[in-house]
């Protein structure tokens, strides 16, 4: 008797991969702040010191005491010496004097204001200073943008160049992130050749696997594309039990479905676990996920639009989760360039390319090549559009939510 669920809502479908990256989140490791980009933060950063560190001036000018100015005429003073950006030299400032300062350096002992070169008059041994200056002016204050002991990067968030930047402006040299899953890519069938051979009558050409590798790379990831599964259930067996046993995760695409030839179900089932096959969506239903050995199995339908949508809606959550990943991925709301009739009861991922009208408004225009087998529609889009389960008509410029690629 079945024990797995199956054509179950999306929304259920991505819950159970939730949980299952929930319980199975990779391990930590530090890594030096050159090659984190990219990673997701494991431990919160709570800053080891403040930002800036010190006073210091905000533009080329001259450090002066606010107190020596006139309120209604121009002041002159006498320059004392110059503070250059890096360590300092012991330079003060003294009633009518000033000294010459550059962006960045430390303001000099008595000086509490900065007053820009362009604003001031050289003369002989000084400058003439306008009136109207205020107190504090063109000073950056120390912790004014990071204050000691302020979590400033938490663990979930994705590290950016940003990031990065602001962890190494507060002195830390590695960082704590998520080991990235290694991931195993099958693509299966007898009628599969490598692109650039001659065909056969009845074979196509593997666009799967370039399209998997891609969808992977483009997370950072460093997948390995397994030789091609025939067939046969004892060869698939003997590679996927292989495989299981030394990655992450094993994503195939193909042989899922209810055919003569689709081997995946009975195998996952009898070697390893099946958590639900068949989602209500399409394209992809026939999807199916479970566990073999050490590794997350997902198995995407063949058609290679539903290997796009299948991946993105449901492959990407699961490789985010286990890296504990908290980031959001861009969802948004955009207005129909055209009307759409559904005439299904599944919850559909349509594709269609996203446009901004005269007036900035956010719209996108579905398109008509919405087959599974369509490459071309999906080559063309940039986006899935979500539509809801139910029959429905959908009219121009009704707001629908968006998932870019």
């Amino acid at each position: 008797m079945q024990a797995y669920p199956s054509r179950i809502a999306w929304r259920e479908a991505l819950e159970i991969v939730a949980a299952t990256a929930q319980a199975r989140r990779l391990p930590l490791e530090r890594l030096s702040l050159g090659r984190v980009d990219g990673r997701v933060l494991g431990q919160d950063l709570v800053a080891p010191m403040a930002l800036p560190p010190f006073d210091n001036s905000r533009m080329d000018g001259f450090a002066l005491r606010h107190a020596d100015l006139s309120t209604d005429a121009p002041t002159r003073l006498r320059l004392v010496g110059e503070q250059f950006a890096g360590a300092g030299e012991g330079l003060s400032v003294g009633p009518g004097e000033c000294a010459r300062i550059t962006t960045g350096a430390a303001l000099p002992a008595g000086a509490d204001t900065v007053v820009i070169k362009e604003a001031v008059i050289l003369v002989e041994d000084g400058i003439r200073v306008p009136a109207g200056i205020a107190l504090g002016a063109d000073i950056r204050r120390a912790g004014e943008d990071v204050r000691e002991g302020e979590l400033v990067l938490r663990a979930g968030q994705v590290l950016t160049p940003a990031r990065v930047s602001l962890a190494a402006a507060l002195g830390v040299s590695d960082l704590a992130v998520a080991r990235r899953p290694t991931v195993a890519v099958f693509t299966t069938g007898d009628e599969l050749i490598e692109p650039g051979m001659p065909l056969l009558p009845g074979q196509i050409y593997d666009s799967n696997r370039d399209l998997l590798m891609g969808l992977l790379r483009a997370q950072g990831l460093e997948p390995v594309a397994w030789p091609r599964l025939p067939d046969d259930p004892a060869r698939i067996e003997l590679l996927l039990r292989d495989a299981a046993s030394a990655f992450d995760v094993v994503i195939t695409c193909g042989a899922v479905s209810a055919g003569e030839k689709d081997h995946l179900p009975g195998l996952l089932q009898q070697h390893g676990q099946i958590d639900f096959w068949k989602v209500r969506m399409k394209p992809g239903m026939p999807v199916l996920f479970g566990r073999m050995d050490q590794a997350v199995f997902l198995g995407l339908p063949g058609n290679p639009v539903s290997v796009l949508a299948t991946f993105l809606m449901l492959s990407r959550p699961l490789l985010d989760g286990l890296q504990g990943r908290q980031d959001a991925r861009p969802v948004v709301t955009a207005a129909l360039r055209a009307p759409w009739r559904k005439t299904h009861a599944r919850l559909e991922f349509l594709r269609g390319q996203l446009q901004y009208g005269e007036d900035a408004t956010l719209g996108v225009l579905p398109n008509p090549a919405d087959a599974s087998h369509r490459l071309r529609g999906a080559a063309q889009s940039d986006a899935l559009i979500l539509l809801e389960e139910g029959e429905r008509e959908y009219a121009l410029g009704e707001r629908v939510t968006v998932f870019p690629y």
